[in-house]
């Protein structure tokens, strides 16, 4: 699998003493061209432009800083989701629409952040911060999806936190499976953003939150 790709293709450096943002950057930097897997902390140090001490000031190893760049990813993650989401409007099935495209939309264009988030196989209670801001973002999609379960009579309604983790799934998949960018991936006859409709149409369906569109 490719990582490249994203508009971090060149790190900044290390300025006017903002070593920390320096290292996240050549973390991003690293991760977009190496994958999660392929650096080292001294990497990131060099790349920076530091000693390879001087990221130890901020981070204690790579894992940390891994976790760091997570959580600023899961961060904006949750702030473009937030965004499509848009509490609803202009109705409830276009605003879930615009989730699955905003969430296939991060993943190709901040495939770094992604890639931090969700294959560097990190333990989100290791670090301060990390949990929360994923449990922020997946938020989102819960409470999108309460407002359909709200539709429907009550003896009949799906759990929120079941249709959340299906939906969370489905996007994932085509997520990394069809929408990355990756030169290596699988060819498919529609758009990433039509296969992913067209799955959660077909999945709300069946719960028969929605009828014939």
């Amino acid at each position: 699998m490719s990582w490249s790709g994203g508009s971090r293709g060149s790190r900044r450096g290390y300025h006017h003493g903002n070593l920390r943002e320096a290292l996240v950057e050549a973390a991003l930097d690293l991760i977009a061209r190496k994958g999660p897997a392929g650096f080292t902390f001294a990497d990131a140090a060099r790349s920076a432009g530091v000693s390879s001490a001087a990221p130890y000031r901020h981070f204690r190893g790579r894992e940390e800083l891994i976790a760091d760049v997570a959580r600023r990813g899961f961060e904006l993650f949750e702030a473009r989701l937030e965004r499509a989401w848009n509490n609803g409007e202009p109705a409830p099935y276009p605003a879930f629409e615009n989730v699955g495209r905003a969430y296939l939309a991060f993943a190709r264009e901040e495939p770094a952040y992604y890639s931090a988030m969700f294959e560097a196989g990190l333990d989100l209670d290791e670090e301060p911060g990390l949990r929360g801001a994923a449990e922020s973002a997946f938020a989102v999609l819960r409470r999108a999806c309460e407002t359909f379960c709200a539709r429907i009579p009550i003896e009949r309604r799906p759990p929120a936190l079941m249709m959340s983790l299906h939906v969370w799934a489905l996007s994932h998949g085509i997520a990394s499976l069809f929408g990355r960018g990756d030169p290596g991936r699988r060819k498919l006859p529609m758009a990433p953003e039509e296969l992913l409709e067209a799955g959660v149409l077909v999945y709300l369906r069946g719960l028969g939150l929605i009828g014939d569109r």
